[in-house]
């Protein structure tokens, strides 16, 4: 086995936040596509609790959750640049809006294609108003962490990809409502570590209306 393995799937924001830190740090590693279906027998041995992936498998040791995958990666190969900061309460911030992302801007995306009627409105008000706190977070900085390109723009920056298929399905405009966000995302996309990683919009929009169908939800 190499010294470094990612076990991913295509399409996954969550497994593109390791593979941009690996990148941002230089780290060669091999990439195991799963089959969720038909999980493989490393996936349910390395993450026997959740059984998901992405998981990091780090000198036959593995290391499970994407963003905690992001602080071990920044950790262990730390002579590259940083990407959380050294200050110990912006460390904590940056903890605090990488997990923002996950349990708000991420889940109510999500519930964006799922849901329909008065329920996606309510979900959509929700977003927009998920989308202006990420905004003003943001202000007028390059990045989330001021002028370096860190570990909330990676938290963030895979879901870029994501913005055309919740502003299809809820019927809204990403950059009407944050403008700014938008902005951020496009300089994210000229980094070469984001670049390289990010998928097409149109192909993550086709995905999930083949995920919907195979869920029955229309």
């Amino acid at each position: 086995m190499a010294e470094v393995v990612l076990l991913d799937v295509w399409g996954s924001p969550f497994g593109q936040r390791c593979q941009i830190a690996l990148a941002e740090k230089g780290v060669a590693y091999e990439f195991k596509e799963e089959d969720l279906s038909n999980k493989s027998p490393l996936l349910l041995q390395s993450n026997p609790v959740h059984k998901k992936i992405p998981v990091l498998i780090h000198d036959g040791k593995p290391v499970c959750e994407s963003l905690i995958i992001v602080q071990y990666i920044d950790e262990v190969w730390s002579d590259g640049a940083p990407l959380l900061p050294a200050d110990p309460y912006a460390r904590a911030q940056a903890r605090f809006w990488g997990d923002f992302v996950d349990k708000k801007f991420y889940e109510c995306g999500t519930r964006l294609w799922k849901l329909k009627g008065e329920a996606l409105q309510e979900a959509k008000k929700e977003f927009i108003e998920i989308l202006k706190v990420l905004e003003a977070e943001l202000g007028d900085k390059k990045y989330f962490g001021g002028d370096t390109f860190g570990y909330v723009d990676i938290a963030l920056a895979p879901l870029c990809a994501w913005f055309y298929t919740y502003e299809t399905f809820a019927g809204f405009s990403v950059e009407a409502e944050a403008p700014k966000l938008v902005m951020w995302g496009r300089r994210c996309i000229e980094r070469e570590s984001v670049a390289k990683m990010l998928h097409d919009p149109l192909k993550v929009y086709e995905s999930v209306c083949q995920f919907k169908k195979k869920l029955g939800v229309e």
